[in-house]
């Protein structure tokens, strides 16, 4: 494809910028950019407040590492949730899909990615050292593995269950009525609030 010509270097500029988004190609970028255009300033600066406030004031649950407005997420702080229960997840999306469910009343753990050495991401990436936390304290009774059926997700279930093998825990995995390759977040909601409920023990999967 041929360089975009820009009558405009701010308008270039703008366009380059959106170009960074995931998924964002630069003639994709340049149709937001002149709908951006085309709004009145004050939808406008709306806009460009929510995401500098975004940046400035999100917070991450010093609990679970979920995004929050505030230190301990509305999951955490809520008393009717089950503290015992820590469904382990990758990231904000798949609590996300798990929430839409209506189907699990514990709390989460979010790791904030998965063992994977061909991206160069470890253990230490990860934030496993605060999930032993929890579990040194003694109030876990259960680990619900809720990664994506992937290589990636079923490597880091395994190191995790070696790791945390000898605390007095239950370890589950959601059911395989997520297809195996699948993310979680792109799960519909009906397969994957079953999957928890019927989920089972992790040893099984390992045998």
């Amino acid at each position: 494809m041929s360089e975009l010509e820009f009558p405009s270097k701010i308008l270039e500029n703008a366009v380059n910028e959106f170009a960074r988004l995931p998924g964002i190609g630069k003639k994709s970028a340049l149709r937001l950019v002149l709908h951006i255009l085309k709004q009145d300033k004050e939808s406008v600066y709306q806009f460009a407040n929510a995401i500098t406030t975004l940046i400035d004031e999100i917070k991450y649950c010093k609990n679970c590492f979920n995004i929050s407005d505030s230190d301990i997420c509305a999951i955490c702080a809520n008393p009717r949730r089950d503290q015992a229960i820590v469904c382990v997840v990758e990231n904000v999306r798949d609590v996300m899909a798990i929430e839409n469910t209506h189907q699990y009343q514990g709390i989460y753990h979010v790791l904030g990615g998965l063992i994977s050495p061909m991206d160069g991401t470890g253990p230490d990436d990860l934030t496993i050292d605060p999930l032993e936390e929890k579990l040194k304290k003694g109030e876990v009774k259960e680990i619900i593995f809720a990664l994506s059926t992937t290589m990636e997700g079923d490597t880091t279930n395994f190191f995790l269950y070696r790791k945390f093998q000898s605390y007095p825990v239950k370890f589950t995995t959601i059911a395989r009525g997520v297809a195996i390759g699948d993310e979680l977040e792109y799960a519909d909601e009906v397969t994957l609030g079953r999957s928890l409920i019927d989920r089972q023990p992790f040893d099984k999967n390992i045998q």
